[in-house]
Parts: structure tokens; C-alpha cells; sequence
């Protein structure tokens, strides 16, 4: 994993610096997570939706914490007086599907790092673990020009150095909308479905979420800057929407403007987090601000 991310960023710049620095503790607890995350769904969502459907049993083994009930064999179970669980070789594998925000304003960054670096990070580290044991991962990007895909396959190497190449393109006016459009006619079979945006722009996703949503599992992770939610005290400014090119002169000194600033910033994100959980999407926040990798891992593991 260290070495795919080093891969993908040879080439930094204090403009563009990268993911940053990877801990192998939470490289550990990343790959821990997914990986139960994916077996969960290779175990009980996703198989049961095939049962009866070319799968073979490959064991029938005690129950362990955290084996989906439905698994049980209550014959063995019977004759042996402890809980057993039948173990399937699916014929399928799982497919992760992931929505890469390449827009403009995921270009804006503050602090360490801009929004786009945590995101390619985040891509990474998904993209290694959601393809371990011949599982695939298929990309849809939207921002540069309109949205654009590329078909799952098991190799991630080539898949994820392509995501970086990508991140490097003018960006332009695809909207997270078309790329949830284009999923849902691309995502044939049940799959695991995950979001990395910071969910600005045009509010045109919120059908084809709710469609894409009630047929895979899915997964939001919304990537944040610490300005985005408050002004700092620094005077007079001259803000840019890197989505419209729409220009605000506005004065920080103003106390007043600073506090309906971040009020009407906090409320239009909250808004953001019951729109996806009235859509079933699990949701997370990671910030350009700080480690990003260990609380994604941590999520990851309460979203099991």
C-alpha cells in the first residue's frame, strides 16, 4: 500500500502535496475494516441475493461473533448442540464501485493539503483493499468534462495510477447527479457503492442517489476544509465558487458576518447528512485537516 501510494504521487509540489504521510497502524486498521466490510457482503447481503444461484458449499463451521444468522445450518447445529454455519464459494465476486469527485472545488485546501489530495488518498486506500482476493473495483469520475467510467477489473495498479492521472485534467461541468446516473445503468449486479466528494455544485444527485441506493449498498465520504465552515478574521476578501466562477467581496472584520457565515454553514451540511440518511447512506466526514486515513479506518469498522 505505501508503495502504490508512493506511485501515484511521485510528482509532488507544495500546491499539490498528496495524500501525506501513512501510518502502518492505520494502513492495518484500513485494510481490517474493508476487508470485513467486503466479507460481510460476500457473506450475507450480497451471496443471499444469489442463494440457490451456482453457489457450492465449502464448509460447515462453528458460529463466530459477527456470522450473519442466516448462514446457520440448524441441521448440524442440531445433531452437534453448538451453533454451525455453512461457508460458500460464490461463483461471482464483489464488485466496488467508486464516485471520484474531480471537480473544481475539490481543488480549494487550507491547511496541510487540499480536498482533491485527501480524496486521491482516500481512493487509494479503498481501491487496495476493495480488490484483494480477485474482487474487482470499477471507477466513475465526474468534473473533468462530463462524467466519464472505467469497467471493474482486478488489476488496481493500472486503475488507481489512471484516477491520479485524472485528478491532474481541467476540470469542468460534470455534477455528481450524471455520475450517479451513469452508475446505475453501468451497476448490473448487487455491488458495494462508494461516494468521495465534498458534495458541492449543482443538487441535481438526490434521484438518482435514492436509485442507486435502494439497489447497492452505499457508502458517502464527504471530504471537508476547515474554511468551508467559518470565516477567519482577516479582513477584506474577495471570495471565488470554483464551480460558477461567481465572485463576493466580503469584510471578516464583521463579526455579525462571521457567526451567519458559519451558521448557514453548519445548516446547509446538516441538511447534506439528513439527505443521506433518508436515502440509507452510511456518511463520513474527513478533513484536509490533520490524519484522515485513521478516522475513514474507524468508520469503516462502526459501518460493519
Amino acid at each position: 500500500m505505501k508503495g502504490l501510494i508512493a506511485a501515484a504521487g511521485r510528482e509532488r509540489t507544495p500546491a499539490r502535496p498528496g495524500p501525506g504521510p501513512v501510518t502502518a497502524e492505520s494502513l492495518e486498521a484500513l485494510e481490517l475494516a474493508i476487508a470485513r466490510r467486503v466479507d460481510g457482503l460476500l457473506a450475507g447481503d450480497y451471496r443471499s441475493a444469489f442463494t440457490g444461484l451456482g453457489t457450492e458449499l465449502h464448509q460447515v463451521r462453528p458460529y463466530e461473533p459477527g456470522d450473519d444468522v442466516r448462514r446457520i445450518d440448524w441441521n448440524v447445529t442440531a445433531r452437534t448442540g453448538l451453533p454451525h454455519v455453512r461457508v460458500e464459494l460464490a461463483e461471482r465476486v464483489l464488485v466496488t464501485w467508486l464516485v471520484f469527485d474531480a471537480s473544481a472545488s475539490m481543488d480549494f485546501g487550507t491547511t496541510e493539503r487540499r480536498k482533491a489530495d485527501v480524496a486521491e488518498g482516500v481512493a487509494l486506500a479503498i481501491g487496495h483493499a476493495a480488490t484483494r482476493r480477485g474482487n474487482r473495483l470499477g471507477l466513475v469520475t465526474f468534473g473533468p468534462e462530463d462524467a466519464r467510467w472505467r469497467r471493474p477489473r482486478q488489476g488496481r495498479r493500472g486503475l488507481l495510477l489512471s484516477l491520479a492521472a485524472l485528478r491532474q485534467e481541467p476540470a469542468g461541468n460534470g455534477t455528481l447527479g450524471e455520475a450517479l446516473t451513469l452508475l446505475d445503468g453501468l451497476a448490473l449486479q448487487r455491488s458495494l457503492v462508494v461516494i468521495v466528494s465534498d458534495f458541492r455544485g449543482k443538487q441535481d444527485w438526490r434521484a438518482p442517489l435514492l436509485r442507486v441506493a435502494g439497489r447497492h449498498p452505499t457508502v458517502a465520504i464527504e471530504i471537508r476544509d476547515p474554511r468551508e465552515q467559518e470565516l477567519a478574521d482577516v479582513g477584506e476578501l474577495r471570495l471565488v465558487d470554483p464551480e460558477t466562477g461567481r465572485q463576493l467581496r466580503v469584510d471578516t472584520h464583521d463579526a455579525r458576518l462571521r457567526a451567519r457565515f458559519a451558521e448557514a454553514a453548519k445548516e446547509e451540511r446538516a441538511g447534506l447528512v439528513r439527505l443521506l440518511a433518508s436515502a440509507g447512506v452510511r456518511h463520513t466526514a474527513l478533513s484536509t485537516e490533520g490524519d484522515w486515513l485513521r478516522p475513514l479506518a474507524a468508520f469503516l469498522k462502526r459501518s460493519e
